[in-house]
């Protein structure tokens, strides 16, 4: 699914869009070569890409049935999508610890029953018993479990989380400090062990809205 997005005013809307455009410099984890950002892009208004749009996006269509298999329609939509030569990169972006707290799953038996069975393989493969991770911090787990699905099909797949700092235009604008502490909170919660097979490719850029401001 392609959904298109408008010109975000507030929020991490508006400054991925902004540093994807102008400063994606900002946007580079340190240990991978340098992304080409395929999505959000103003030509292609501004959109966000999920189930098989997103992996059409990135050069990966022949994958599809593999997702519809792991995963129910309606999963995760990207905040951002790149390229790097041989990979790819997922991202999921935030600008204030609200939008971390996300809510349970809503999935209907059918689709909560799949989702179950994806989670119970991520978890088995991180050597941790299983957890309903259905029921708490379930949009950081499912980003991880999309994660694990491409590696564990061969892609060197990435996942970036995006946590910008010093937006003052809403409550709730939190530090680094804040941002490490909110994460290792959802690790524990979920169970996951301080090393494990994904840790290091899930990557963090804390990016100042500052110099996002004027672009």
């Amino acid at each position: 699914m392609r959904t298109p997005q408008p010109s975000g005013t507030k929020g991490s809307l508006k400054w991925m869009q902004r540093a994807v455009a102008a400063r994606p410099d900002l946007l580079q984890p340190e240990a991978l070569p340098l992304l080409d950002w395929v999505s959000p892009l103003a030509a292609d208004d501004f959109a966000e890409y999920r189930d098989g749009a997103f992996l059409a996006r990135l050069g990966l269509s022949d994958l599809a049935p593999d997702l519809s298999r792991f995963w129910p329609r309606r999963g995760p939509q990207w905040d951002g999508l790149a390229r790097f030569d041989g990979g790819v990169v997922l991202a999921e972006a935030k600008a204030h610890l609200s939008e971390f707290d996300s809510p349970p799953s809503a999935a209907g038996a059918r689709s909560a029953a799949q989702i179950d069975r994806a989670f119970e393989q991520v978890q088995a493969s991180l050597g941790i018993e299983f957890r309903p991770w259905r029921r708490r911090r379930y949009q950081y787990a499912n980003r991880l479990a999309h994660l694990w699905w491409l590696r564990s099909l061969g892609v060197d797949a990435h996942l970036l989380f995006v946590s910008f700092l010093g937006d003052s235009e809403m409550p709730g604008s939190a530090s680094r400090q804040d941002w490490h502490a909110a994460y290792e909170l959802a690790d524990r919660e979920l169970g996951l062990p301080a090393d494990h097979e994904l840790t290091r490719t899930v990557h963090h850029c804390f990016v100042d809205v500052a110099p996002l401001q004027q672009t």
